[in-house]
């Protein structure tokens, strides 16, 4: 299959970025036969990086599983603050719905030595960021439930890229995330901020003192975001990027 065939039936199933893909998928494949499929996949939907089992961020090649919520390029903002707020290389991290570790990673790779880390309530996931964060302790449950209790009060950055999607938009997303990726994922609760505000009334009592508390949310919802955050005991402050069009909220226990 040339790769100019390749384009044409990527640009004919409404990929934006037919070349670029095209060039992927043919350095993916180790045979003729194993490229026709993986260019059928993409030409039926599935994500880019589900298909090639990979997803590209901050530089590094994050394994991505099928079904596994894709680390989204805008989310780099998010692991830029938390490296930022980092007391240094011996911090405690805790990554709470973490996806394929994505978020893990890029700190690791950022800090070095860190004692990192992660859950997920879903199995997929979990396994995907074994892999990903192999030196990291990887935890399958909801939320704080699967951590160790000798955690609390020990944390001093907690990274929560929950979901902020409000349930009434789900059906709105793009097809590949709708159809293709976890909705326990996506899925915010009516309003979006569901699975947050669970976070924020526990993350006091495992965040040292001076810790932080980092998490994306849509630029609408930063303002009851905050109210939400408020209301636990944390300080919080907004940070925007318009470059990648995000926002994050991190909140500080005080000393």
């Amino acid at each position: 299959m040339s790769l100019a065939a390749i384009v044409t039936r990527l640009r004919a199933a409404g990929c934006v970025f037919a070349e670029d893909e095209a060039r992927l998928l043919a350095a993916a494949a180790p045979d003729p036969a194993e490229l026709a499929r993986l260019v059928e996949r993409r030409a039926a939907g599935e994500p880019l990086e589900h298909v090639l089992g990979w997803a590209r961020f901050r530089g590094l090649r994050v394994q991505v599983d099928p079904g596994v919520f894709v680390p989204r390029p805008r989310t780099e903002f998010l692991a830029e603050q938390a490296i930022a707020a980092a007391p240094g290389p011996a911090a405690v991290v805790v990554d709470l719905c973490c996806g394929s570790g994505a978020l893990g990673a890029a700190l690791v790779a950022a800090l070095g030595e860190v004692e990192l880390h992660a859950s997920d309530i879903d199995p997929a996931a979990v396994a995907c960021a074994r892999r990903n964060l192999p030196g990291a302790r990887v935890y399958e449950g909801d939320l704080f439930d699967p951590l160790p209790a000798g955690l609390r009060g020990r944390v001093d950055l907690l990274l929560a890229n929950v979901p902020y999607v409000p349930t009434g938009e789900i059906p709105l997303l793009p097809a590949e995330a709708r159809l293709h990726e976890a909705r326990v994922a996506l899925d915010g609760g009516g309003d979006g901020l569901e699975v947050l505000r669970r976070v924020a009334a526990s993350a006091g009592r495992w965040l040292a003192p001076g810790g932080h508390l980092l998490f994306e949310t849509g630029g609408r919802q930063a303002a009851h975001a905050v109210e939400a955050i408020a209301r636990h005991g944390l300080t919080p402050r907004v940070a925007h990027s318009g470059d990648w069009d995000a926002t994050v909220l991190i909140a500080t226990r005080q000393g």
